[in-house]
């Protein structure tokens, strides 16, 4: 899955410029097909990261980070330009989610979901970005997602969907 023109919307770019960060929260699953008639899925592992884009007025920058679970955030950069940050946002990000041998088919499925955050939670992480939190940042950054506040200043959350065709790992 390519994430390409995430930042492409006016909406989307209106709430960036308003203080609003974007969320785009990757899940990258394996699976296997077995049973009868290859009828049940069977989730192997999976993976699971955030990349947030947050407009920083005082330095008419653009920046992306990458979240992991158990790591500290990533900086994939400040970009002057809205087009650069997108093509930061697009980058393959190599995760660690390796096919084991086996008999049965598998496949990869990733799951996308676009948000726009609340300014709160631009804040909490900003604070854990420099210390001055024990909290961690994606409960701050999940916290907030879906409230009301969010949707009324045009905040919303689109999920895209892929999957890989089945293959075999010998």
């Amino acid at each position: 899955m390519t994430a390409y023109d995430m930042l492409a919307a006016s909406r989307t770019r209106t709430n960036l410029a308003a203080g609003f960060p974007a969320r785009f929260h990757f899940r990258v699953e394996l699976w296997s097909i077995g049973g009868l008639f290859g009828l049940t899925n069977d989730l192997e592992r999976s993976v699971e990261y955030d990349v947030l884009v947050h407009f920083i007025a005082l330095e008419k920058a653009y920046a992306v980070v990458l979240v992991e679970k158990e790591r500290p955030p990533f900086s994939l950069g400040k970009f002057a330009r809205v087009e650069d940050a997108e093509r930061a946002v697009a980058r393959p990000i190599p995760v660690r989610i390796n096919a084991p041998a086996s008999k049965r088919p598998m496949y990869y499925q990733v799951t996308l979901q676009a948000t726009n955050i609340e300014i709160s939670d631009l804040d909490d992480l900003n604070r854990w970005l420099r210390g001055m939190s024990d909290r961690n940042p994606g409960t701050a950054l999940t916290r907030g997602l879906k409230s009301i506040v969010t949707k009324l200043l045009g905040g919303s959350t689109i999920e895209y969907k892929t999957t890989s065709p089945n293959f075999r790992v010998p």
